[in-house]
This record gives structure tokens, sequence and C-alpha cells, in this order.
């Protein structure tokens, strides 16, 4: 499957002085400014806790510990896809990387889904960007780290469409990764529109889930995407069945990890904010 042949040293790059690939360098320098931008934004949250104003409002009222449990599970168990793809790509195994990177996409795009639930839930019981400091700190702070989440999705979709590239690549491999670029943003909006339609069904039935579910069913907006994400779904699976060589092995090991790396700050990130803005409301 692989078009490049041969044991790669991905750890020591005699090319550089400093012995490692300038790419995962500039990946480390990148990430070490982020944490300072994301201890910032923590720091500001945790102080105007620590000193509350006034118009807070108890937040044990609207957090939903379970679902924020539910998505934390589920950002990490797609750290644990990541890595596999970064070990199955420093094997050449090009088949076991996209299966890997599919997946780690998937659990991104259901973490999105269900950040875009809770806002909108918390929106309607009326903790707002603007109702007090702590909704504004809140949203800041997540909704930066959603970002990173969803740019994260994009850069994975971007390296799961590149492994596709053939050793003679011409303007057919084009036009088939765009179809695929396609299939995945009809996808991932299928999803997120799924997730305001439970959202707005669950503010009619007062946030009961299974009612919220219930009426979701006799939604047609709802039900054409979920067709659309159906129809995406069977296009990936069509498309993502290749049996010629490609231009993507061994020597894209350093692209994938240094996305890797990407992926795994974003979790840690999310780890410490789960446990400082959800958890310590409870103890």
């Amino acid at each position: 499957m692989s078009a490049h042949a041969g044991p790669i040293d991905h750890h020591h790059d005699h090319t550089t002085t400093s012995g490692i690939p300038n790419k995962k360098l500039f990946m480390w320098g990148f990430l070490a400014s982020d944490c300072m931008f994301f201890a910032a934004l923590i720091s500001t949250h945790v102080i105007y806790r620590l000193h509350p104003t006034p118009d807070t409002p108890d937040v044990r009222k609207i957090f939903s510990i379970e679902l924020t449990s539910f998505s934390t599970f589920i950002l990490l168990m797609s750290s644990l896809l990541m890595a596999l793809a970064v070990g199955a790509c420093q094997k050449g195994k090009v088949e076991a990387t996209r299966k890997m990177i599919l997946g780690t996409i998937f659990f991104g795009i259901i973490f999105l889904a269900c950040q875009v639930y809770e806002f909108f839930h918390f929106i309607h019981l009326g903790l707002t960007l603007s109702s007090s400091m702590f909704g504004s700190t809140f949203y800041t702070l997540t909704g930066t780290h959603g970002v990173h989440v969803a740019i994260g999705v994009l850069w994975l979709i971007l390296m799961y469409i590149r492994s596709f590239k053939p050793a003679d690549a011409g303007r057919a491999w084009i036009a088939r990764a765009l179809l695929q670029f396609a299939a995945f943003a009809f996808a991932t909006v299928s999803i997120m529109i799924v997730m305001l339609a439970i959202t707005h069904a669950g503010a009619e039935q007062g946030y009961s889930l299974s009612s919220a579910l219930g009426a979701l069913h006799h939604t047609a907006l709802s039900t054409t995407a979920t067709g659309v994400f159906l129809v995406s779904c069977a296009i990936l699976f069509v498309l993502g069945r290749s049996s010629w060589a490609v231009d993507f092995g061994e020597a894209n090991a350093v692209d994938v990890e240094g996305m890797g790396l990407y992926w795994h700050f974003v979790d840690i990130v999310w780890i410490i904010i789960f446990t400082v803005v959800y958890l310590l409301e409870y103890l």
C-alpha cells in the first residue's frame, strides 16, 4: 500500500542540529505557547469562581455531569485511537492508520455534538455569555477548547484524505478528495443539526432526554439530517476502499505524530477543564 520502503528512524533526524524533526519541534513550540494561553483562561475562570459576583448562578442546577462525563470519556478514547494511528503509521500500516484516524474523527465529532447540545441547553436555562461573569469565563474557556477540537477534527479529516493519494497522483484523485471532504462535511453538519433538534425538543419536553428523543422522530428536519448522515457514511465507506499503491506510509509518520501531539494536548487540557470547571462544583 505504501510507495515508501525501508526502515526510517522517526525519533532522530540527523539533518537537524537538535536531532528532532523540524515539524515536531515546531509543534512542541506551538503547544508550549498554547499552554500559556489556556493557563490564562483557566486561571481567570478559577479566580472569578473563588470570588463570585452577585449574579453567579447555582451551576449545579444547570450542569449535566452525566453528559459531560460521557463526552470526556469519548475524548479520552479518541486519544487511544490517535496513539494507535501513530504507531500504525510508523510501521507502514496504511490501512490500520486510516481506520484509527477515522475512529478518532468519529469520536471528536461526537464530543463536539455533545458540546453543542450542552451549550444550547445551558442557554435555555439562562446561562449565557453575558448573563454573569461565570457565563463569560465558562463559554470563553470551553468554547476556545471546542474550537481547538474542531481544528483537530479538520486536520484529521485532511490527513485521512491525504492517505489515499496515489503514487502517480492525477486530477482524478483531486475529485475523489473533494468528494470525501464533502461527505465528511455533510456528516458533521447533519449530526450538529440532530443535536440542535434534540435540544429544541428537550426544551419543549422539560429536558427529559427520553421525551426529547421521542419527539425527535416526528421532526422533519432531524429525519432529513439523519438520512444525510447515513448517505454520507455510505459514500465514505465506498470511497474508503482502495487497492492501488499510495504516496503515504512511514515517511509521513512525523506528520501523523505531530497531529497526535496536538490531539493529546487538547485531551489533556479538557481533563483539566473538566476537573476545574465541572467536578470542583460538586465538592
